[in-house]
């Protein structure tokens, strides 16, 4: 098994969730870690997968709101300064698309979800090192992980979805 290195410029975590029922709030988190262990990342059912993030570096572009997400109201961050996640099946659904299933971990609760994951390609930059791309999608209920502050609207429904969409891409490159 090789290890592999995510190129941070050129990945990214991403969310987004349904805001006053009418819009979408996204966002991203900033500093996070994995670790990618696989024979041949070709074939992304040979992987161990783990993923390390750091809910106070949450940026959805106010100041304010992401200082309400980094509070007890929802990520506690103070209390819980990791969400992870650690692949325990990775099956191949086609010749470049994956389900890749383990465990994520937010707010000291964990549960099993599955990310749809596609396998974009390979090549090599401008350096000559060989490069791989992915990008994978899930959604899930944040209330199942504890995250279940909300504020109820005038016009009825609430301020905050339940759903969270995660996409993340990622360029890895061998260690």
């Amino acid at each position: 098994m090789a290890k592999w290195n995510i190129d941070l410029g050129h990945s990214a975590i991403n969310f987004q969730v349904k805001h006053m029922m009418v819009s979408k709030v996204k966002g991203v988190f900033d500093k996070y870690t994995a670790d990618i262990e696989a024979a041949d990342l070709a074939d992304l059912t040979t992987a161990n997968i783990s993923f390390t993030i750091d809910p106070a570096s949450i940026n959805t572009r106010s100041e304010d709101r992401d200082n309400h997400l980094k509070a007890a109201d929802f990520f506690d961050t103070e209390q819980y300064p990791t969400i992870t996640f650690k692949s325990t099946n990775i099956t191949k659904k086609s010749s470049d698309e994956y389900s890749v299933t383990g465990d994520l971990t937010i707010k000291g609760v964990t549960k099993s979800v599955t990310f749809d994951t596609e396998f974009n390609g390979k090549g090599t930059n401008p350096w000559g090192q060989e490069v791989y791309g992915f990008e994978a999608e899930t959604t899930i209920n944040r209330e199942d992980f504890g995250l279940t502050w909300n504020a109820a609207l005038e016009t009825g429904g609430v301020l905050v979805g339940k759903d969270i969409k995660v996409s993340v891409e990622l360029e890895i490159n061998p260690a």
